[in-house]
């Protein structure tokens, strides 16, 4: 009896927790690239419920049908070798998930690491965003303004993020913009992101960075393009230069509040030279090959 009610308490105290939840992040996309992956999500747990319960439901048919109070106590069950058609249903049926989910994994990773769908023909707001511990620094180099601990962004325009750390690998998440991404200290990884509607959003680093990283957030602020050029004016007249001597302080471990500079430190420390996943890069290194290839079939003629 004891044990019926301390169960009963259980489910109890668990739903009344879960009532007053928030729902997933994840699952509440604000932007086309966090869409595509709640989209994913929810193919996922929908392929996993049909497999569970259709499980449980050959289980419940197959306990009833050939429990043993239905048969002789003389029964005895024929001894059979193997049948096809059964083998081929487990085989088949999981086989068939896996290639499914497959196809909608490697379309859905393509989808999200370009360009949002709807942006390809805009120019990107690019902004810098780099890790220390246990801060981010995200710089404006078009608009000449960098803040730390938060983020402004416009809506309905393409964001090209170019990642990378001052410290420790960290990980870029904004769960309602797009998925996370790694910022490393030695190359420049590109997380392309947009915001559809007007809000405030929570980002994150996601990849455990030190005794520091519990606090390593940053709140994200999304507004329509002309409050968010009111606000550069804003940052690039009242802000405080920001100078290398001031960006080395921020450097030093430890935790700050929302800061605001015009100016960015870009130009007295720039960010590694290479960048893996900008399709600038990939230009450039398309252009590069095809001049070698250009001088290797010029040196052959002569």
């Amino acid at each position: 009896m004891k044990k019926k009610w301390a169960l009963l308490s259980l489910v109890i105290g668990i739903f009344t927790v879960l009532a007053g939840c928030e729902p997933l992040m994840v699952l509440d996309p604000k932007g086309p690239q966090a869409e595509t992956i709640s989209n994913v999500i929810w193919i996922s747990i929908a392929t996993m419920a049909i497999v569970v319960i259709s499980v449980f439901a050959l289980l419940i048919y197959v306990v009833l049908k050939y429990r043993a109070s239905k048969q002789d106590p003389d029964y005895e069950p024929p001894h059979i070798e193997g049948n096809p058609i059964v083998e081929t249903i487990i085989v088949g049926i999981p086989v068939i998930i896996i290639i499914f989910l497959s196809i909608v994994t490697v379309k859905s990773t393509y989808e999200v690491e370009a360009t949002p769908q709807g942006y390809e023909d805009q120019e990107p707001l690019v902004i810098y965003a780099a890790s220390s511990d246990w801060k981010w620094h995200f710089s404006y180099p078009e608009q000449g303004i960098e803040t730390v601990n938060y983020l402004y962004i416009p809506t309905d325009r393409a964001l090209e993020f170019k990642l990378y750390s001052y410290g420790p690998i960290t990980s870029f998440w904004i769960p309602q913009l797009g998925g996370q991404k790694y910022a490393m200290s030695d190359m420049i990884t590109t997380l392309h992101l947009a915001a559809e509607v007007p809000g405030e959003y929570m980002g994150r680093n996601s990849n455990f960075s030190g005794k520091g990283f519990a606090e390593n957030v940053f709140n994200v602020k999304a507004m329509p393009e002309e409050e968010f050029n009111e606000w550069v004016e804003d940052v690039k007249a009242n802000a405080e230069p920001l100078t290398e001597e001031r960006f080395d302080e921020l450097l030093e471990p430890g935790h700050l509040g929302q800061l605001t500079f015009s100016g960015t430190h870009l130009g007295f420390l720039p960010p590694p030279e290479h960048d893996h996943g900008s399709s600038e890069s990939h230009d450039e290194e398309h252009d590069s090959d095809k001049a070698s290839g250009d001088e290797t079939e010029h040196s052959d003629h002569q």
